[in-house]
């Protein structure tokens, strides 16, 4: 049964004496859409006052993490660091630079956003594919014989897809190519394979629905997903987090989803603790079992700094 957290005791001998590293989900934690929640940045400060370790999670690949600095400043969220930061983007190169070892003068060919290039690109990848240009050119117009088709790559050592925007006929086909030659020995990975994503009250097509295509028409799955829940992307934090990856009881996931932040830490051996702010209710967090339940839950991770600063 979860511990619902309701007071400055709770948060004190609970959540502050028990954790050093914090990690949070973005949308439906920090903020909505473009609307920041309560002592949001008053909590952040707090926590990092207290010596505790700040990571912030999110299945986005479109995103850099300077995207996310400059998010986060316009949200008026101060003091960020960019190291605090871990989009399945950057998720994706960490897994591909220090998990496959993929040597630095292999290049990475890319279904998606600048997110992903320009996270590559500061590890030291050349990326092919992208947003290059070259791949749009054609707009919806496809002719078979492109001689695009043929200048296939032979030292692109890694397929990376993710959410692409410009998607086309030529950007699948080329995936598809990359991912069946060599006797489909190349490393194939997958940002995050959310089906959908929410964007201003509506459901878009989301990465896990593009990367299903070239799955299905390649025969192939993704040999590493790195969003949550999918433990790549845990492996990946924790690769940078040597302290979390020896001590996993000292970290504390926080999110608003249950399928995915709940599951992402609890997967991960961390605690988890589930904020009434985003898509889940009271109601359903106390119809759940003990398997699936949170460690605990809050109505607002602003409750952590008003609970404890309570005149």
């Amino acid at each position: 049964m979860s511990v619902k957290i309701t007071d400055k005791q709770q948060v004190q001998n609970l959540i502050l004496d028990k954790y050093d590293y914090f990690l949070f989900d973005c949308d439906g934690v920090l903020w909505l859409g473009d609307h920041l929640l309560p002592s949001i940045e008053e909590t952040l400060t707090y926590l990092k006052q207290r010596n505790k370790t700040v990571i912030f999670v999110t299945n986005n690949s479109t995103k850099s993490r300077d995207d996310y600095l400059k998010k986060f400043a316009k949200m008026g969220i101060t003091g960020i660091n960019k190291s605090e930061i871990f989009g399945s983007s950057f998720a994706s190169a960490v897994y591909i630079d220090k998990i496959l070892n993929l040597p630095k003068d292999k290049k990475i060919w890319v279904l998606g956003e600048e997110g992903i290039e320009k996270e590559l690109k500061e590890l030291g990848y050349t990326t092919v594919g992208g947003t290059d240009p070259k791949y749009s050119e054609n707009g919806i117009v496809f002719d078979p014989n492109t001689p695009l088709l043929n200048e296939i790559d032979s030292n692109v050592g890694c397929v990376l897809c993710g959410l692409c925007f410009n998607i086309n006929y030529l950007k699948l086909s080329m995936t598809m190519q990359y991912l069946i030659k060599d006797n489909k020995s190349i490393p194939f990975i997958a940002t995050n394979i959310d089906s959908t994503f929410p964007s201003h009250g509506k459901l878009l097509i989301g990465a896990g629905s593009i990367i299903e295509t070239v799955s299905y028409a390649s025969g192939r799955q993704p040999d590493a997903i790195c969003g949550k829940p999918n433990q790549s992307m845990m492996n990946s934090i924790k690769a940078q987090l040597p302290g979390l990856k020896e001590h996993p009881g000292k970290g504390l996931m926080i999110g608003d989803r249950l399928n995915t932040d709940m599951k992402f830490g609890k997967n991960g051996g961390l605690d988890t603790m589930l904020v009434l702010t985003g898509i889940e209710t009271e109601e359903r967090v106390k119809s759940l079992d003990a398997n699936e339940s949170p460690t605990y839950y809050i109505n607002k991770l602003g409750d952590i700094y008003e609970f404890t600063h309570e005149k």
